[in-house]
C-alpha cells in the first residue's frame, strides 16, 4: 500500500494570515512522516453545494509546495479538464513537472459542478468530449514541437509548448460508481466513456463516495476493458477519502467530534448517515477496518483528507493508518 494526503488548501475564514505557512509546514511534515504523495482538490469557483469552504488554485499550490519538498509526488484529484484551454494547461503542467523533478501525477476528470462550467464559458453537456480533447492535446504538447491537433472544441496548428518532457506525468483518471443519493449531481454508475478513459490511463481514482463493494465491481469492469484493449502497462488503483482520528473517548463522544469536523468542510447536502456510509469516520479500529475493506476491494493507493491543517491529525493518520498498513504490506511481501 501507498498513501497520500491532501494539502489543506481550503480557505477558512479567520485563518488567512497563517494559511500559507500552514500549507508549507504541512507539506514538509507529510514528507518527513513518509507519505508518498501530496494531493489537492480543484475548484475554480466556490462550490458551496457540497463544501463550506473555497479552495486555492490547484497547480499553483502544488508548485508552491514543490519548492519546499524533495521526494513526495504531487497530484491533482482531480484536475477539471473541460474548463481549461489545452495549450495554457500544458504549459502549466510541464513547468510544474519540470521544476519539481518529474513528481506530478496528472489526476484528471470531467467535473460535476454546473456553475463552474458556465463561469468558464463551457456547456456542461460538452464536458466528456472536452475532457478527452484536453487530455489528448496536452499529452501531445508534452511530447514534442509543432503539434497538430484538430478536434471538435480545440485546434492546434503547429503549436510548440516547452519544456518538452522526456518522462511525462502519469495519467490517473477519476470516475465510476458511487453510493446512490437523491442529492448527488452524478448518476451512481460507471458511464461507458468514463470506463474507456480509465482503461486507457495509467491509473484510476475511485470516488470518495464509492464504497468498497462498488470499488470491487467497478474494478472488475476496468480490468475487463483493459483486457479488451490489450493494455499491459502498469496500472494503479487509487481511492480518495476523508477521515478524522480521535484516539480517546466513547463512541458517542468520537462521533460528536467527527460530526463537527466533517461539518466544517462538508455541507448539509451530505447528511451524517451518508457521510458515515461512504467516508471514514469512527473509532481507530473502525477506521482501520474501513481501510482494510478498501484494500480488500482492490485499492492499492489511498489518498486521505485530514479536514484541517493541524500537524497533529497528520501525525495520527501516519501512526494509525500509514505505518500499520505499510508494514503489513512489507511483511506479506517478505513471506512471499
Amino acid at each position: 500500500m501507498r498513501f497520500g494526503v491532501f494539502l489543506p488548501s481550503f480557505v477558512v475564514a479567520g485563518q488567512e494570515a497563517e494559511h500559507a505557512e500552514q500549507i508549507r509546514r504541512f507539506a514538509r511534515r507529510a514528507e518527513e512522516l513518509g507519505f508518498d504523495s501530496l494531493w489537492i482538490t480543484d475548484h475554480i469557483i466556490t462550490a458551496h453545494r457540497f463544501y463550506r469552504v473555497s479552495w486555492l488554485d490547484s497547480l499553483m499550490t502544488l508548485a508552491h509546495v514543490a519548492a519546499v519538498t524533495e521526494r513526495v509526488q504531487l497530484g491533482t484529484s482531480i484536475l477539471i479538464l473541460p474548463v481549461r484551454q489545452p495549450a495554457v494547461l500544458a504549459k502549466e503542467i510541464a513547468t510544474l513537472h519540470y521544476l519539481s523533478g518529474d513528481r506530478y501525477i496528472y489526476g484528471i476528470g470531467a467535473g460535476w459542478f454546473g456553475p463552474e462550467f458556465k463561469a468558464c464559458g463551457v456547456d456542461k453537456s460538452e464536458r466528456g468530449g472536452r475532457t478527452d480533447e484536453v487530455l489528448e492535446a496536452t499529452q501531445a504538447l508534452f511530447a514534442g514541437p509543432d503539434v497538430e491537433y484538430h478536434g471538435k472544441y480545440y485546434d492546434l496548428d503547429g503549436v510548440t509548448v516547452e519544456p518538452h518532457l522526456a518522462s511525462p506525468p502519469p495519467v490517473w483518471a477519476a470516475g465510476g460508481s458511487q453510493l446512490p443519493h437523491e442529492r448527488s449531481p452524478e448518476k451512481p454508475r460507471m458511464h461507458p466513456n468514463v470506463l474507456r478513459r480509465i482503461a486507457e490511463a495509467d491509473g484510476w481514482i475511485a470516488r470518495p463516495t464509492c464504497p468498497p463493494e462498488l470499488i470491487a465491481s467497478d474494478l472488475e469492469l476496468i480490468r475487463e476493458a483493459r483486457a479488451e484493449r490489450g493494455e499491459t502497462k502498469p496500472f494503479t488503483v487509487a481511492h480518495e477519502n476523508f477521515t478524522w482520528i480521535e484516539e480517546r473517548g466513547s463512541k458517542d463522544d468520537i462521533t460528536a467530534i467527527q460530526q463537527q469536523r466533517f461539518g466544517a468542510i462538508v455541507s448539509d447536502e451530505r447528511p451524517w448517515e451518508y457521510i458515515d456510509a461512504v467516508y471514514m469516520p469512527g473509532t481507530v479500529d473502525e477506521i482501520k477496518a474501513k481501510v482494510q475493506a478498501r484494500i480488500d476491494a482492490g485499492a492499492e493507493y489511498l489518498m486521505l483528507h485530514t479536514l484541517n491543517a493541524d500537524l497533529e491529525q497528520l501525525e495520527l493518520i501516519a501512526e494509525h493508518i500509514v505505518e500499520p498498513f505499510k508494514n503489513a504490506g512489507r511483511a506479506q511481501e517478505a513471506l512471499s
